[in-house]
């Protein structure tokens, strides 16, 4: 028994569920039950090294906590649509207004926290103090973003 293995490249036939490579097994005579057995534990073996690249890719995501990112995303969307409001403009034209909310997290205090935000928003001409005050009620109870953690595969 011979066994030929196809290319690793999906074809458009394999993308989906299937997996990339095909196997196939070409008798040379008479098969046998033990000859049958091999062939199965060979595509086994396949299907088992694609899901351990497919898990290995996986693992990007799971390092960052998804509620969190959520979370965050949802608050900076927020802090655009609000700052276009103050401003009276689109986001293309709003002046370069810088607002780290890691560095918001990093303060002491809530009053630490308003100077800061205060310094950002100086150029605003609309009053600030009902922005500052949401974007603190916001944040409050949030964690500050760590670099995913690196591990060994």
């Amino acid at each position: 028994m011979s066994v030929a293995t196809g290319g690793s490249e999906p074809g458009p036939a394999t993308t989906g569920g299937g997996g990339g490579n095909r196997v196939f097994f070409q008798s040379g005579g008479g098969s046998s039950r033990e000859e049958s057995v091999a062939p199965s534990a060979a595509v086994v073996q396949v299907q088992q090294q694609q899901q351990q690249r497919r898990h290995q890719q996986g693992k990007v995501t799971v390092k960052y906590d998804r509620k969190e990112l959520r979370k965050r995303l949802v608050l900076e969307e927020w802090i655009v649509e609000q700052l276009g409001q103050l401003y009276g403009c689109e986001e293309e034209e709003m002046p370069d207004v810088e607002i780290d909310i890691d560095d918001l997290l990093d303060a002491a205090n809530e009053e630490e926290r308003a100077l800061k935000l205060q310094e950002a928003l100086v150029d605003c001409y609309k009053p600030t103090e009902d922005f500052i005050k949401e974007l603190l009620t916001r944040i409050r109870g949030m964690r500050k973003l760590s670099p995913p953690q690196k591990k060994s595969i």
